[in-house]
C-alpha cells in the first residue's frame, strides 16, 4: 500500500465505512488499530501531533537523565528495556529534539589564512595492498604543508612510533626543512601518553619529546574525536585524494621499498595539480614557502626502538609480539635489537649478525635458512623438515633446481651424504650471488656433478661470464647443449701462471753414488789383507 498522509488514510476509512464495510474489514484493509478507525469515523481531521514535554525549558539541574528516563519507563510503563538501550536511544535522539526546538548549537567553519613555511599537517591513513600475492592492510603517512598544499606520504606495515618518527624524517629531508610554527595532529599514542581534560593540554612520550626537541618542532593537537578531524581538514582530504587516485584499483607489488618508490613518483606528480580554484600549482607554491623553512638538524636521530633479547635454544628472539632468526653460535647470549618501521636488525657487540623485514601479523616467526645451516650440517635428518627450509621454499631463494639437485644428489651419497652436499652448496650463498649458485647447481645437474666443489666452480665461471660479457657473448649458447664440468684439478692447473725454472737434473745425485762406490771398495781391500 503506497504511503498517505493521515488526513488521507481519514478519508479513504470514511468512505468504505458509509460504503457499509465493518470495523474489522476496515482494521484488516488498512493495517492500523480499531482506536484509529474509530476515530476516523468521528472525525474529519486527526487529532493535533502531541506537543513535546517541556523538559527543554525545566531548570537546568532538573532536567531528565538517562537514568531517570530509564527508571521512569520502568515505574510508569512498565517497559522491557535496559540501560543501554535508553542510552543509545538517547544519544541519538537528542541531537535531533534540540534541532527541532532550535536550540541546537550551530557549527561555524571559520576561514583560515596561512602563513607560507609556517605550519604542516600529520596524520595516518589506512590503505589495502596486495603484498606479495597477500591483501593487507598498510599505513599511509602523511605530512602535509599548510600553505602550498605540498605533501610527503610513505607507506609502513604499521602507525606505531618507529613508522611515526621514520615517515617525519623522510618527509622533511624531502620537504628540505621543519615548519617554523607548529604542526598539528591527532592525539596519536606514538606522541600522546594521556590527554589531559577537555583542554589541549597533553602529556607526550619521552621519545616524541626528544624527537621534537631534535628537529625543532612546536607540536599542537586537535581535538579528541570528529570534531577535532575539522582543526587539520587538508591532511585529511590529502589522505583521501591520493588513496582514490593512487591506491584504486588496489597495487600488487613484491615489497613496501618496491612500492614506496611509487609513493615517491605520485607525489612528484602531484606537484603539478593545481588544488581547488588556486591561480598556480602547489609546486609553485611550495617554491615560495622552501626557502622559509629552518634548517634541518646536521646529526641523524636514532628512529628504530632498542631491545636486548636473550637468544633462545631455537636460535631465534622474540621482539615485540613475533619471533626471528639468528645465527646459532649465539644461541643463550644477549644481542642488540633496533627495531624500525619497516625491519629490524640484529647486532652482537656492533657487528651486525642479522637482518629481518619486520612481520605484520602477531605471533608470526621469520627464520633465515643460512642461520642454521652450521647446526644442520652436524644434523642433516632435520634438514628435510625445518621449518627455515619452508620458509625459503615460500619466499623463492630455496629453487626447484635445489631440490632436483639435492634428489639426485641423495640418489649417488646416500641421504645423509647427499644432504650435506647440498648444505655445503648452500654455505656458497656466504660468498657468491644467490643468482651464480644457482645457475652452477643448474650445470652441475645436467653434467651429473653432484659435489659442492664442482657447483662452487660453475658459479664462479658464471660470476666471471656475467663480468665479462664479450667472451660469454662469443660463445653461443644452443638450448639441449649438454653441459660439461671441468675438474677442479684441471681448472686450477689451467690457471697458475707459466714455470719458467729449469727442469730438475739428477747429476747430482749420481756423484753421490760414484762416491759411496768408490769407499764401498776401499772397505772389502782391507778386509782381504
Amino acid at each position: 500500500m503506497p504511503q498517505i498522509s493521515k488526513v488521507e488514510l481519514y478519508a479513504a476509512i470514511r468512505r468504505d465505512h458509509r460504503a457499509g464495510m465493518k470495523m474489522r474489514e476496515l482494521e484488516r484493509k488498512y493495517n492500523v488499530s480499531w482506536r484509529t478507525v474509530k476515530k476516523a469515523v468521528d472525525s474529519v481531521w486527526p487529532e493535533p501531533r502531541k506537543k513535546l514535554p517541556p523538559d527543554l525549558d525545566a531548570p537546568r539541574k532538573q532536567r531528565h537523565t538517562i537514568t531517570r528516563i530509564f527508571h521512569r519507563l520502568i515505574q510508569e510503563h512498565g517497559a522491557d528495556v535496559s540501560y543501554q538501550m535508553v542510552r543509545r536511544y538517547v544519544s541519538d535522539r537528542k541531537p535531533e529534539i534540540l534541532a527541532a526546538s532550535g536550540k541546537a548549537p550551530l557549527e561555524a567553519f571559520v576561514p583560515q589564512t596561512h602563513l607560507p613555511g609556517h605550519e604542516a599537517e600529520v596524520d595516518f591513513g589506512d590503505v589495502t595492498v596486495r603484498l606479495a600475492g597477500e591483501l593487507v592492510t598498510c599505513y599511509l603517512f602523511s605530512l602535509r604543508l599548510s600553505y602550498s598544499g605540498k605533501a610527503v606520504h610513505r607507506v609502513f606495515a604499521s602507525c606505531g612510533q618507529e613508522a611515526f618518527f621514520e615517515g617525519h624524517v623522510h618527509a622533511l629531508r624531502t620537504l628540505g626543512g621543519v615548519p617554523r610554527t607548529k604542526i598539528r595532529y591527532d592525539n596519536l599514542k606514538s606522541a600522546v601518553a594521556q590527554v589531559l581534560g577537555l583542554n589541549r593540554a597533553r602529556v607526550e612520550t619521552d621519545r616524541w619529546i626528544a624527537f621534537r626537541s631534535h628537529f625543532n618542532i612546536e607540536s599542537f593537537y586537535c581535538r579528541p574525536g570528529i570534531e577535532g578531524a575539522h582543526e587539520k581538514g587538508g591532511v585529511e582530504g590529502m589522505i583521501g585524494y591520493f588513496r582514490r587516485n593512487h591506491f584504486t584499483p588496489v597495487p600488487e607489488v613484491d615489497s613496501l621499498a618496491e612500492l614506496n618508490e611509487m609513493v615517491d613518483q605520485w607525489d612528484l606528480h602531484d606537484g603539478h595539480r593545481r588544488i581547488g580554484s588556486r591561480p598556480r600549482t602547489v609546486d609553485e607554491y611550495f617554491a615560495v614557502e622552501k626557502p622559509l623553512l629552518m634548517p634541518l638538524p646536521a646529526e641523524p636521530f636514532e628512529t628504530g626502538r632498542l631491545f636486548t633479547p636473550r637468544v633462545d635454544r631455537y636460535s631465534q628472539i622474540a621482539v615485540r609480539t613475533n619471533r626471528y632468526s639468528v645465527p646459532t653460535r649465539l644461541i643463550g647470549k644477549r644481542v642488540r635489537v633496533v627495531l624500525h618501521a619497516s625491519h629490524l636488525v640484529v647486532y652482537d657487540r656492533n657487528v651486525e649478525v642479522a637482518r629481518h623485514e619486520r612481520l605484520i601479523a602477531k605471533g608470526s616467526c621469520r627464520l633465515d635458512l643460512d642461520h642454521y645451516l652450521e647446526a644442520l650440517i652436524r644434523k642433516p635428518g632435520a634438514f628435510p623438515g625445518a621449518t627455515a627450509l619452508e620458509q625459503a621454499r615460500s619466499a623463492g631463494k630455496f629453487t626447484p633446481v635445489h631440490d632436483a639437485w639435492w634428489a639426485q644428489a641423495r640418489k649417488v651419497h646416500g641421504e645423509r651424504d647427499g644432504t650435506r652436499a647440498l648444505i655445503e652448496v648452500l654455505l656458497l650463498n656466504r660468498h657468491l650471488a644467490h643468482e651464480h649458485v644457482v645457475a652452477g647447481l643448474a650445470t652441475a645437474l645436467r653434467a651429473g656433478a653432484l659435489t659442492a666443489d664442482a657447483v662452487a666452480l660453475e658459479a664462479r665461471k658464471a660470476a666471471q661470464t656475467e663480468d665479462e660479457p664479450a667472451i660469454g657473448a662469443s660463445i653461443p649458447a644452443f638450448p639441449g647443449t649438454p653441459a660439461t664440468v671441468t675438474s677442479l684439478h684441471e681448472w686450477r692447473l689451467a690457471h697458475l701462471p707459466p714455470d719458467t725454472r729449469p727442469l730438475p737434473s739428477v747429476t747430482p745425485y749420481d756423484q753421490l753414488l760414484r762416491s759411496r762406490r768408490t769407499s764401498g771398495s776401499d772397505h772389502h781391500e782391507g778386509e782381504a789383507q
